[in-house]
């Protein structure tokens, strides 16, 4: 029965699926073409948009294809929904991709400008769908974007991550010159203008200078997240991973919680 059961999950397909599929491909050209699986049911396409930035849409098609259309995984931070009749080709796919491409320009050349320019400490490595950018101000304090995909020139949600000491000048700055934000101007300049600071420059400081590690774990990356609680003492400072400074604290018989917050002394200073 397991063996009966196997066949049935790999029927060949129909010699017009192939012929129609080997067709659309010359069609398009085989130099889009980035890769193609030997059962010819995955099919990876390959563009450049009008800044030179290279993307891959990959197409899993069915047996009835091309009565219907293809899955398609893009890298984008926004869904992509594909148009299609039973006439259509993959030409047709790989213009509406190319269209897509275009829409989500300015999203990219706003991120590239901010991981080009400055320190990012998270995500390590951004794919094109990644909408956050947490970037370095100084020794333990670092801003978190959130990008609109649609309306990258708008106002980002920010949030601070850092001592209270540190952080809370720069809060109050930003919600008192929000009204100056200028859609016309780049969002790295415009946060650059709004907090009045430089962000340190990648040709200048190294990661190293920022990216200390958890005074608990002894580790930068747990679980893929950096430190993100820092001691609110200005003698102090000490970066911790949120999991570890938890983990420390329900340990310590002088912590209290109060709801999802928890209370107690730094690990470091005691304060």
């Amino acid at each position: 029965i397991a063996l009966k059961n196997t066949q049935d999950l790999h029927i060949p397909r129909s010699p017009e699926y192939y012929s129609c599929l080997v067709k659309d491909l010359e069609k398009l050209g085989w130099n889009r073409v980035a890769y193609v699986d030997t059962g010819l049911t995955t099919v990876k396409l390959k563009a450049e948009d009008s800044c030179g930035r290279q993307h891959h849409i990959t197409l899993k098609l069915n047996a009835k294809y091309p009565t219907e259309p293809p899955d398609c995984l893009v890298d984008f931070p926004v869904p992509f929904a594909v148009s299609w009749m039973p006439q259509n080709s993959l030409i047709d796919i790989y213009n509406q991709f190319l269209a897509a491409l275009e829409l989500l320009k300015e999203f990219w050349d706003a991120l590239d400008e901010i991981d080009g320019k400055t320190w990012v400490l998270e995500p390590e490595n951004p794919t094109r769908s990644a909408t956050t950018r947490r970037i370095a101000i100084g020794n333990n304090v670092s801003v978190n974007v959130e990008v609109d995909p649609r309306h990258p020139n708008m106002f980002p949600e920010c949030y601070f991550l850092g001592a209270d000491h540190e952080v809370n000048p720069l809060r109050t700055k930003l919600n008192n010159n929000m009204h100056l934000w200028d859609p016309e101007i780049s969002l790295l300049q415009n946060l650059r203008e709004l907090l009045g600071i430089d962000f340190p420059s990648r040709a200048v400081l190294e990661k190293s200078d920022f990216a200390k590690e958890c005074g608990i774990c002894y580790a930068y990356r747990l679980d893929g997240s950096a430190p993100d609680q820092v001691c609110d003492d200005p003698r102090c400072g000490q970066p911790f991973h949120q999991a570890c400074l938890y983990e420390w604290l329900q340990g310590l018989p002088t912590s209290r919680q109060s709801f999802n917050v928890i209370f107690g002394e730094c690990p470091y200073c005691n304060k």
